[in-house]
């Protein structure tokens, strides 16, 4: 049986049918597994952030943002890598996290210094979408449609491709009016593209929940909570993107 897919690239290859097994109670993948595991990567990711975070505050022109800028590049080569050996995900999902906290650590002690408490904002906000959105889902509040999916997919794509377009014009000098700027269309889009990143934490949810249902093998369990991570930290770089916006118009 093979899994609905969402528009998480990390939880779009989470199908269960390729092992062509159903597994025992004991190395099936359950939920409760999942949610310790994404603590664990939770707990890497804030230590990790915490050691960039600090050397920034310190020394803003030292080591801090070139080691997230390689942080950052090995982070989305782990991700691939997670993505397309889904059974590593034991010992890549960990790596993933403390990449990405390094990342975030040093980029959220930039926009810190631009705009005082901006960085625990988006945390708070962060945590208050995901905590609003499992809600919503466990409640039965929303609960994905074929059609709902879809559209969130053709969304989130196209999304990416503006995002691959940007940094790619980027290079020729080239800047996409409006979108980027701190102005009414501006902020819009970064309404948007925040609201769209929480409707992708319902796709996770649901996507979760129907290999636990299947009964997908226990490494499943690293490999949804690596799937989670990844929404939830879109979500907070575009949290960060949008009350910079909005902090920079006072």
């Amino acid at each position: 049986m093979a899994l609905m897919k969402t528009s998480n690239p990390a939880l779009n290859r989470m199908d269960v049918a390729q092992d062509g097994q159903i597994m025992d109670a004991e190395s099936a993948m359950t939920l409760q597994g999942t949610i310790n595991k994404t603590g664990v990567l939770f707990i890497l990711l804030a230590i990790s952030s915490a050691l960039t975070w600090n050397m920034f505050k310190s020394d803003p022109t030292g080591m801090a943002m070139p080691i997230a800028m390689v942080a950052a590049i090995g982070g989305f080569i782990v991700a691939l890598v997670t993505i397309f050996k889904k059974d590593w995900a034991g010992f890549t999902a960990p790596l993933y996290a403390i990449l990405e906290g390094l990342f975030l650590g040093a980029t959220s002690a930039l926009f810190e210094v631009r705009y005082h408490g901006i960085a625990i904002e988006a945390v708070g906000l962060t945590f208050g979408t995901l905590l609003a959105m499992l809600i919503a889902y466990s409640s039965g509040l929303i609960r994905p449609s074929e059609n709902f999916k879809m559209g969130i997919v053709a969304a989130t794509g196209g999304i990416a491709l503006l995002y691959l377009a940007t940094i790619l014009l980027g290079f020729f000098g080239v800047q996409i009016p409006y979108i980027y700027g701190n102005g009414p269309i501006g902020i819009a889009f970064s309404l948007f593209v925040v609201g769209l990143a929480a409707l992708n934490l319902v796709l996770d949810f649901d996507l979760i929940e129907s290999a636990v249902a299947a009964r997908a093998p226990k490494y499943m369990e690293w490999y949804g909570a690596f799937g989670l991570m990844v929404t939830l930290i879109w979500l907070y770089l575009e949290m960060l993107r949008l009350l910079a916006k909005i902090n920079s118009r006072d």
